[in-house]
């Protein structure tokens, strides 16, 4: 994409421009604070507020807004029951059965769990996947999409100046420039999309309109998709249970309480996140019927319906809502390539070095998802390798750790998390390589990802089966 698909005044970029200054200098604000110790940098800490607590997940775990704008265009208030309503479940599992147990760890990420319970060669396979499984690549790429809408620069550009915006600060202020930014992104992002539906609104009415100008099946539960697909998207929903967000903002919360409350706030807040973009959706899909690229439903919907300064504030409600994902996620990528793979290889764990090799962590995690946007140039399909690759591998040798009853031998889990992973990358390569106008043909029909999470549950079902394959709580062979 070269085309400019918002037209901006004078005053709209003078709006978006303020975003980028003020947002820079909460980030370095943050950068003042004493970082002495490597918890402060990487936690704050661990004195994260309810409000705070709250502001970061919701923002940070809220970054596809072009992919929700495109897929309640095509299929309406399923929207909801897909990207919402799953994950809502999921969340409040998390707070029910693993927000205090992670909290209670003191522990600092998801692999130093995996380093704790199993031993050196399984936290660093984990750590790997982590990595991975923390990617920013997808929100990397929406970054310079919504660069590309406003400038008409090329991918490449617009790629190098979002992202080196939205690390800038997170290098140098760690976790406190990651919560002091969300803070400000919270806000802006709601309040974009309550300026665009009350122009909508005003302009249009809401249910007479919407009745007479949409499909009938973009008013019902599935929007015209089979039921197996609806339930389909409960099952990657499971996503949130290894989400590192969901861990990294726990551990950092001031109590497990803190922790607990605050998923169930969050929950609050998607939901009613999720009500005005999917409505927004809706009003796109009757305003514009026949676009070309549902992905630009929103940015599209603004140029049509909103006036400057509100199509300044709308913009820059999109841009916090994807940037605060991508300093998120980076952030926590970067910890764990430096502090839980590099620092790990090189036996340097003093607050100094691990401060250090986060932030080189930081830079890595920066070049690597650029790479693979340049690699995978779709939302879509990075969503898809993420999820079907490193879901499958993580969430039962993760889960059971803080159900130390259920876990197994240090050995077979290292073999349930490789097994996971190669067999859902061996049945995608597969489909790849058999696809038939441009699907992929799985073998024996079956998504990849079912088949890694098969693989994993036969080895743990063989290690539960067999009492002394059981593993050690707090293993100490690192």
């Amino acid at each position: 994409m070269s085309v400019t698909l918002l037209q901006f005044s004078a005053v709209d970029w003078l709006i978006v421009a303020s975003y980028l200054l003020f947002l820079l200098y909460l980030g370095f604000r943050g950068a003042r604070r004493n970082r002495s110790s490597s918890e402060d940098f990487i936690l704050g800490g661990r004195m994260l507020t309810l409000p705070g607590f709250v502001a970061a997940l919701v923002s940070t775990w809220y970054g596809g807004i072009l992919g929700v704008g495109e897929f309640s265009y095509l299929y309406g208030v399923a929207n909801w029951f897909v990207f919402g309503l799953p994950y809502y479940i999921f969340a409040i599992v998390f707070a029910l059965f693993f927000a205090r147990r992670v909290r209670d760890t003191a522990l600092y990420s998801i692999p130093d769990q995996l380093y704790h319970t199993y031993d050196r060669k399984t936290g660093l396979l984990g750590s790997v996947l982590v990595f991975f499984n923390s990617s920013p690549a997808p929100y990397v790429l929406m970054l310079a999409v919504l660069l590309q809408v406003v400038t008409g620069w090329d991918l490449l550009p617009s790629l190098l100046v979002g992202t080196a915006v939205s690390i800038v600060y997170v290098y140098t202020g760690g976790f406190r420039a990651v919560v002091r930014t969300d803070l400000l992104q919270f806000l802006l992002m709601f309040g974009g999309f309550f300026v665009l539906l009350f122009f909508l609104i005003s302009d249009n009415g809401m249910l007479p309109f919407l009745q007479d100008n949409l499909p009938g099946r973009h008013l019902t539960v599935t929007g015209g998709n089979s039921w197996q697909y609806i339930l389909v998207w409960f099952f990657i929903a499971l996503w949130t249970l290894v989400a590192p967000q969901f861990h990294q903002f726990t551990l950092s919360a001031r109590s497990p309480r803190t922790a607990q409350w605050g998923i169930v706030a969050s929950v609050g807040c998607w939901f009613v996140f999720d009500s005005i973009t999917t409505l927004s959706g809706l009003y796109a899909r009757a305003l514009l019927p026949a676009l070309d690229q549902p992905s630009m439903a929103y940015p599209l919907l603004a140029e049509q319906a909103l006036p400057m300064v509100a199509k300044g504030i709308f913009f820059v409600g999109m841009l916090a809502t994807v940037m605060s994902t991508t300093d998120g996620l980076t952030f926590i990528a970067g910890l764990t390539a430096g502090r839980d793979i590099f620092s790990t290889l090189t036996g340097r764990r003093d607050d100094s070095s691990v401060t250090r090799y986060t932030q080189y962590g930081i830079l890595f995690t920066a070049v690597v998802s650029i790479g693979a946007v340049l690699l995978f140039p779709s939302v879509i399909s990075l969503w898809y390798v993420i999820g079907t690759l490193f879901i499958p591998a993580l969430l039962l040798p993760l889960a059971t750790t803080y159900y130390p009853r259920l876990a197994i031998s240090s050995t077979r889990t290292f073999w349930a998390m490789l097994a996971g992973f190669l067999v859902s990358l061996t049945a995608m390569v597969v489909g790849q390589l058999q696809s038939v106008g441009g699907e992929p043909q799985y073998p024996l029909g079956i998504e990849p990802m079912y088949g890694g999470l098969a693989a994993t549950l036969l080895i743990y079902a063989s290690g539960w089966m067999r009492p002394g394959t059981r593993s050690p709580v707090g293993n100490t062979n690192k």
